[in-house]
């Protein structure tokens, strides 16, 4: 404890090792959800309603090895952080992909993978729109990995600490904070300091105020 250990060069887990142990949760999580009711089947698959027939499919995928394909990403591990990062730290949809809620139907863009990454908008029912994003919410006793591990909220700074120091690595300089306008131009490529009219020139800030209760109260009257 408290030292780091390297693995063997070019070696993450084994991957055959990780073959099984995915057929043996994936199985598991069938049989449980077949247990309780709630394995939804369609109308060709009815007969896997009955025990004796469930039971004997899961021993016939359970006799088989099952693929796991692990490589190197092309890219380096930039890339993979950048994909995962997606998943981990990003919800179902986001805002300024919503177009539209009337009339009980939700309108939004998304990209067509199978047809060149076109950007593409679907109507869906407001129903339909809240159950597919329902199936984005973990289910009770989740958690998502971003709170998990070396980053869980109440060990964070703990943990985090004694990984560097086992790695014999310096803590991070501080960043400077990062304003609104810098945030959307790194992360989303949108400078919301140009002017929406004319989409060439700059808006600059002049003067902030404060909150109405905070702004001095106008009176007529006159003067003392």
């Amino acid at each position: 404890m408290g030292r780091w250990r390297d693995s063997k060069p070019h070696f993450l887990f084994p991957v055959r090792a990780l073959s099984r142990v995915f057929r043996g949760k994936l199985l598991s999580g069938l049989s449980e959800a077949q247990a309780r009711g709630a394995l939804r089947l369609s109308a060709g698959q009815a007969h896997l309603q009955q025990p004796a027939a469930f039971a004997a499919l899961l021993r016939a995928l359970r006799s088989q090895e099952w693929v796991v394909y692990a490589k190197q990403p092309f890219a380096g591990p930039q890339q993979v952080l950048a994909y995962l990062a997606r998943y981990t730290h990003r919800i179902a949809i986001s805002n300024d992909r919503l177009l539209s809620d009337a009339d009980g139907l939700v309108r939004f863009r998304y990209r067509d993978r199978r047809r060149g990454n076109r950007p593409r908008t679907m109507t869906l029912p407001r129903d339909e729109f809240l159950r597919r994003f329902l199936l984005h919410v973990l289910p009770t006793g989740f958690m998502r990995i971003r709170h998990f591990g070396l980053f869980a909220n109440r060990t964070r700074a703990a943990k985090l600490a004694a990984a560097r120091a086992a790695l014999q690595q310096p803590a991070p300089q501080p960043l400077a904070p990062e304003t609104p306008a810098d945030f959307l131009r790194r992360a989303r490529g949108i400078d919301i300091t140009r002017c929406a009219h004319c989409r060439q020139g700059h808006l600059h800030i002049v003067a902030v105020t404060g909150p109405a209760w905070r702004m001095p109260r106008l009176t007529t009257g006159p003067p003392r």
